[in-house]
């Protein structure tokens, strides 16, 4: 029988890019719409004002996972690079050093050499990648699809009061957006906190706290403004 064990750690990266797009779409274009409509703007300006920061939030996200799993992605490769000149150049020399990690794990010397051994001779590279950097294929940097899925978890977020705007009259309609966004925040942070092990209740207070706190502070810059224009 295959014993398969799951740890909530396997997938923190995932999760963390996921639950983290999703909420700065949901919020920031919550907060852009609730000022707009706290400065009295008209309902095609809100729309627009939402659809533009759905826009600009998702390429902004996705440029900015990519330019830094990009720069992971760099220093991967020259890292590999790197170790396969050593690996040609002093292989003796790599293999002790192999050895060396796998006794430091808890192997006798002589176990961990016969296992460095046997790993050298099936894909040397792979495991002073994997043992001594720490790099594994599974966990390589992928900047095309941390792009990719940070924009997309953006505009999940955002979606939602973007659509209030498009539907919902404009009477009540910050009041409705606020409700919606901590409703969804602290599904959010239930979420991530079942998922991470972590208290649920702990977790949707964090994030409905900020949220209320982004979005009161918003609404009053957005009502002032108009104080400012009607005065």
């Amino acid at each position: 029988m295959i014993h398969r064990e799951f740890h909530r750690s396997q997938r923190g990266g995932c999760l963390r890019a996921g639950v983290l797009g999703a909420n700065d779409g949901l919020l920031s274009t919550s907060s852009l719409i609730v000022a707009m409509v706290g400065a009295g703007a008209a309902t095609h300006t809100v729309l627009i004002t939402g659809l533009s920061g759905l826009l600009a939030g998702a390429l902004s996200m996705a440029a900015g996972e990519y330019v830094s799993v990009s720069s992971q992605a760099d220093a991967e490769k020259a890292d590999t690079e790197k170790e396969r000149g050593e690996l040609a150049k002093q292989p003796d020399a790599e293999l002790l050093e192999l050895t060396t990690i796998y006794e430091k794990r808890g192997l006798s010397r002589q176990l961990a050499a016969e296992v460095a051994r046997e790993l050298t001779a099936h894909d040397p590279l792979s495991a002073h990648l994997r043992d001594e950097l720490g790099i594994h294929e599974l966990t390589k940097a992928r900047p095309l699809e941390a792009a990719v899925a940070s924009a997309a978890s953006f505009v999940l977020g955002a979606l939602p009061p973007v659509l209030m705007v498009a539907l919902l009259n404009h009477s009540g309609l910050a009041a409705a957006i606020v409700l919606m966004t901590l409703v969804i925040l602290g599904i959010l942070g239930a979420l991530a906190a079942k998922l991470g092990g972590a208290s649920q209740l702990r977790g949707t207070l964090r994030v409905v706290i900020w949220g209320a706190m982004a979005m009161g502070s918003t609404y009053a810059i957005g009502t002032w403004f108009e104080s400012l224009a009607t005065s």
